[in-house]
Parts: structure tokens; C-alpha cells; sequence
């Protein structure tokens, strides 16, 4: 229910601000939709580089991203135990719970710190949304699970805004190209990093 509240209470807020000035929503709708579909590094860059503030581009990720770990949860929760099923979701669900299974003994070693760090640090096919999953396959109490898991999302957006910023801010300095390179540079990273994986699940012997 909370993450519904706060999809709707978002939503309206974009609307409002589309009111009194329709290209800021816009931008605000334009770095929701690359944090769902790139994640935070590449929407707070495309942010950055556009010329963003931290007010947009931490607040808007910030969002996106309680958003999805509110509503993933307990639709997560509730599909393990076979008490709903989300047939459209069953994609998405396999595959995060894969990746769960595979970090889980190492985010177990650790306990709630381990947990922390997995979310934080920023690897591929780490976050806030396999992170949560992996504090409900380890045993942690749902509250638990969810404030580690935001707690330290958060300051990874944080830790992101200030090197993001500052690396934009210095390229600006060579030239209106350089923060295009560099974006161009971390669309080829993530190109590279999906095509890797997906070799990975589709040759798992291979990948061991």
C-alpha cells in the first residue's frame, strides 16, 4: 500500500509541476523512465550531463527506486510462496530470484552489513531490488530488509550525485562533446555488461 501511495503521490506531483512548468516535468519524467529501464547510474548521468541539479536528479531516483522495492517485495514475497501468481511478471521474477540465489551465501556471511554493502556498492546486478530479494531468501524480517535495503540505496544515490556531478562539471570544461562521450561510453558498458550475462544464463557450465 505504501508503494502504491507513493506511485500516486509521484505521479501527482510530476502533473503539478507540468502545470507551472512543463520542461522541468518532462526532464523529471525523462530520468524516472532511464532509472526503470537503464538504473540510477545511467539516469543520474544523462541527468548531470543534461545540466541537472541534484534536486531533480537525486529526488526523482530516490523515488523511482523506493517505488520499485515497495511494490517488488511483497509481490516477490507473495509469488515464493505460491500464494499469488503474476504470470506477466514471471520473467522477471525467475530472473531476479536467480540472481538472488547466486549473491545470497555471500551477502549471508555478513548478515545486515553484507546486505548494506551488496546494495551499495555499485556491481553489476546488485541494487535495491535484488537486494530485497535476497534479505527475504537469508531469513531477515521484512522491516529489516526494506530500511537496509533503502537506507543504503540512498546513500549510493548520494555517493553517485557528488562523483557524477563532479566528473560532468570537469568534463564540461573540455567541451559540449565530452559529457556525450561519456554517456555514449556507459550505454557501451551496459550493452557489454547485458550481453554477458545473457551468454552467462544461457551457458551456465561455460560460465564456471
Amino acid at each position: 500500500m505504501l508503494g502504491i501511495t507513493l506511485t500516486l503521490a509521484g505521479l501527482i506531483v510530476l502533473g503539478l509541476v507540468a502545470y507551472w512548468s512543463f520542461p522541468i516535468s518532462r526532464k523529471m519524467g525523462a530520468l524516472a523512465f532511464s532509472a526503470l529501464v537503464f538504473g540510477r547510474a545511467m539516469s543520474m548521468s544523462i541527468g548531470y550531463a543534461g545540466g541537472y541539479g541534484h534536486a531533480i536528479v537525486v529526488s526523482v531516483n530516490m523515488w523511482v527506486e523506493t517505488v520499485m522495492v515497495l511494490l517488488f517485495y511483497p509481490v516477490f514475497v507473495l509469488s515464493l510462496r505460491k500464494l499469488v501468481m503474476f504470470p506477466k511478471l514471471g520473467r522477471l521474477l525467475e530472473s531476479t530470484h536467480a540472481a538472488a540465489v547466486r549473491h545470497q551465501d555471500k551477502v549471508r556471511r555478513y548478515g545486515v552489513f553484507g546486505l548494506f554493502m551488496f546494495v551499495w556498492l555499485p556491481f553489476w546486478m546488485t541494487g535495491p531490488v535484488v537486494g530485497s530479494a535476497i534479505g527475504y531468501l537469508i531469513g531477515l524480517p521484512a522491516w529489516v530488509t526494506l530500511t537496509v535495503v533503502l537506507v543504503s540505496d540512498y546513500i549510493a544515490i548520494g555517493s553517485w550525485a557528488v562523483l557524477l556531478l563532479e566528473l560532468f562539471t570537469r568534463a564540461a570544461a573540455y567541451g559540449s562533446w565530452a559529457p556525450v562521450l561519456i554517456i555514449g561510453f556507459l550505454i557501451l558498458i551496459l550493452i557489454a555488461a547485458y550481453i554477458l550475462r545473457r551468454r552467462k544464463a544461457r551457458h551456465p557450465s561455460k560460465a564456471n
